[in-house]
């Protein structure tokens, strides 16, 4: 390796280890926000039963806003230290609204339409730190390294998903002032070091890379990819957050749930890294196709387990697939937006999960979980999502390999676009 590509390789994994962290106090505060909603809606008057609703209004917004922003980080990017600046003023006004969320719910009802006003304000602005900041690495960083930074990236949403249930039983009983202040407080400070990151990226010595055409519409694969990528994810939504408490209880007490649920994101964790080397010579559709029938049979055994050793076996290797697919998807939607068009493909990405996030809640406000006629549905469909996706993508990449397509070309090694 050159002294070029060793710098440059220096600073994308920093820039990795930054937007982890980045992804990290995001997603913490998004958790903050979930656990303390019920209670400052009560504050403001707004019934309990609204509170699903005010989050899947949330969610909906984002299926905007994520691909919407990504758009504009595309427009922006070109322009050093432009993009940086876009997402730090933002985030400013988006933690502004998040830090004023609990003290204007604490003067009472009569707050009640300046709450909802905060709360649209702070979900739409969010959606700077989603997709915008991952444009930096189809923008900056040689396409080979691209897997391993994605998978860097997703870690601190890992880490978040770990933590989050020893967050919600340390928080609930807490004035939420506090918490929210230094959320806002930290996740400022991390958003406004965007800019530098920007600049000793720009700054660093160029690596070998192929000439950025203009960007083109979406065609019919990239277009697949995105859809692949709502059904995986409403597989993932459906297993985790409907399916697992039950699952787990089958065998152990509600108390112990905290000690449990990660399982499932040390799996997600771990495995991501060893399945960046695949994405980076074979290419993400085969990985997220693989993951996606793999977790299949692991979402399978969990629904079969006959105890609770075979359960956590299970979960965790499902946890490993939704990593190495929500990976593998990163890689594969900066690739195949590499023409200019990356924060788009990425918008589309987050988009596909909010909106699969939108349609768990509507189940659940619906309690579909608790209608018996549905069980079978329920729990059956993160199998039949994930492993219908999963071999469509495969079918796709195989197709895709026999036509010569990009994804075989070494030049092109992380590619699926």
């Amino acid at each position: 390796m050159s002294t070029t590509e060793a710098t440059s390789s220096t600073t994308a994994n920093r820039t990795g280890v930054y937007l982890a962290v980045l992804q990290l106090v995001f997603t913490l505060g998004w958790t903050t926000y979930v656990i303390y909603l019920p209670k400052l809606c009560a504050d403001v008057g707004i019934a309990p039963s609204a509170v699903i609703l005010i989050l899947m209004l949330d969610q909906a917004i984002f299926t905007i806003t994520d691909t919407a922003m990504g758009i504009a980080a595309d427009k922006i990017a070109p322009f050093v230290g432009k993009l940086g600046a876009f997402v730090s003023v933002l985030t400013a006004i988006s933690c502004a609204a998040f830090v004023a969320l609990p003290f204007v719910a604490g003067t009472g009802p009569g707050a009640q339409v300046w709450f909802i006003a905060l709360i649209l304000i702070w979900v739409v602005t969010s959606s700077a730190l989603r997709a915008p900041p991952l444009t930096l690495l189809g923008k900056y960083a040689a396409r080979p390294a691209i897997p391993f930074l994605s998978a860097l990236t997703m870690l601190g949403y890992g880490l978040a998903g770990a933590v989050s249930p020893y967050l919600g039983v340390v928080l609930r009983n807490h004035d939420p002032r506090l918490p929210f202040v230094i959320s806002g407080v930290v996740l400022l400070l991390t958003a406004l070091a965007l800019s530098k990151v920007e600049r000793d990226l720009a700054q660093a010595p160029a690596v070998a890379k192929q000439p950025v055409a203009p960007a083109k519409p979406l065609g019919p694969v990239p277009m697949f990819f995105i859809a692949s990528m709502v059904i995986l994810s409403l597989g993932y939504q459906l297993h985790f957050s409907i399916n697992s408490t039950p699952f787990f209880l089958r065998f152990a007490k509600p108390d112990e749930l905290p000690w449990l649920m990660p399982v499932f994101w040390i799996g997600f964790n771990i495995a991501m890294f060893p399945a960046s080397v695949v994405v980076k010579h074979r290419g993400g559709l085969v990985v997220m196709g693989a993951a996606g029938l793999l977790g299949a049979l692991a979402v399978l055994g969990a629904e079969m387990a006959g105890n609770l050793n075979i359960l956590i076996a299970a979960q965790f290797l499902a946890g490993a697939a939704w990593g190495c697919m929500l990976m593998a998807a990163v890689s594969a939607a900066l690739a195949i937006g590499e023409t200019g068009a990356e924060g788009k493909v990425v918008g589309l990405v987050f988009s596909a999960l909010a909106l699969a996030t939108f349609a768990r809640m509507a189940a659940v406000a619906g309690g579909l979980q608790k209608l018996p006629e549905y069980a079978p549905l329920l729990q059956w469909a993160p199998v039949a999502c994930w492993s219908v996706a999963g071999a469509g993508l495969l079918v796709i990449a195989a197709s895709r390999m026999q036509r010569g397509g990009v994804e075989s070309r070494p030049k092109r090694s992380s590619a699926d676009g």
